[in-house]
């Protein structure tokens, strides 16, 4: 019986490390894990990830653990999860040539299919990934994507219209520039200078508070 109680947000942010770890354990042939062997994978306490799992009902039994596809199933019921997503990437800058590097969602959500650039030159194969001009997009965007990462800094508006107009409804948006979005659409900004900023504060914070109890 699943926990009536509304999930925290805490606890929700460590579902897709719980998910990666798990999907990860799978492929490995891995069928069932206790709790504390788990932790060693996730670096987090026992008794947390047994309360968080406990939110989505009675997963496991004590002294047998969890059973991983039974675990990987629920997740993907309860938290509407699409392994198979096909994400693309616009902008193979720097940045955007990292994300094509680390590429490692597929555990998790998919895998980024293909990029694109307004440079012709940055056109090709990186990290094993085919990488497009922008004027390609509507030809080469693979059927029945959805989201899409951004990473430019030029021409962001129209390149997000263009994006809507071929079915994408999802953005994680690295651009730090302002754009609409019809109704329907969701967009998640990923702004590094204001985490660390918040990081900073927190730190500042906390040795303040250490040096007043010393």
């Amino acid at each position: 019986m699943k926990n009536q109680n509304p999930v925290p947000k805490a606890t929700l942010q460590r579902y897709p490390v719980y998910l990666k770890a798990l999907r990860k354990l799978q492929k490995n042939g891995v069928s069932k894990i206790m709790s504390r062997e788990l932790s060693s994978f996730v670096d987090i306490e026992p008794t947390t990830i047994r309360r968080d799992f406990s939110f989505l009902g009675s997963l496991g039994k004590q002294g047998y653990g969890y059973d991983v596809d039974k675990l990987i199933e629920i997740f993907n019921s309860e938290l509407g999860v699409d392994f198979d997503e096909k994400i693309i990437l616009v902008g193979a800058g720097n940045l955007g040539r990292a994300l094509l590097n680390y590429n490692k969602w597929d555990y998790v959500v998919g895998e980024i299919t293909c990029a694109f650039d307004a440079d012709p030159a940055k056109a090709g194969n990186v990290f094993g990934i085919d990488v497009y001009t922008l004027d390609e997009l509507e030809e080469k965007i693979p059927n029945g994507c959805r989201i899409a990462i951004l990473t430019i800094s030029d021409d962001v508006q129209n390149t997000v219209d263009r994006l809507i107009r071929n079915g994408i409804t999802g953005i994680v948006d690295f651009t730090h520039q302002h754009f609409q979005v019809p109704h329907g659409v969701a967009v998640k900004a990923v702004d590094v200078v204001s985490s660390i900023q918040e990081l900073v504060f927190t730190t500042n914070s906390m040795n303040s508070t250490t040096a007043m109890k010393q």
